[in-house]
């Protein structure tokens, strides 16, 4: 058993049916803030359904449904643990530990080189200048 692993949040584009909605409480959230998962056996589409919550109980989305079966597995157990990890493109992460362990942050990824993350643009010459 991996002692943590980190999993996306889909469905974050989804509405919530009421209240803030899903995309709101993860911009609200910073790396290490923790999040509550939420098993779903109700859920219609998928009896392993687990849902992903802000600590303000704010559905953000759920665990990946490859992923569900596993880590509900745990939750059962009650040795599963979870904090937002971060936000990457259009989605968001989480980092989930198992058994006594607390989750950590990975170390952020090293950027190669020394390139700048932005180029400024060309600056045209003043055709209006005489």
């Amino acid at each position: 058993m991996p002692a943590q692993i980190t999993l996306p949040i889909v469905g974050v584009d989804y509405p919530n049916k009421r209240g803030v909605t899903r995309r709101f409480a993860v911009d609200l959230l910073a790396p290490g803030d923790p999040v509550e998962l939420r098993a779903e056996p109700q859920n219609p589409a998928d009896e392993n359904a687990v849902a992903v919550y802000s600590i303000e109980g704010v559905q953000m989305g759920y665990i990946p449904a490859q992923r569900a079966p596993y880590v509900g597995k745990h939750m059962k157990n009650g040795d599963v643990t979870a904090i937002f990890q971060g936000k990457g493109g259009r989605g968001a992460f989480i980092r989930i530990a198992f058994g006594d362990e607390e989750p950590v942050l990975p170390p952020p990824p090293e950027k190669n080189g020394s390139e700048p993350d932005w180029w400024p643009d060309d600056a045209p010459e003043d055709d209006w200048a005489q």
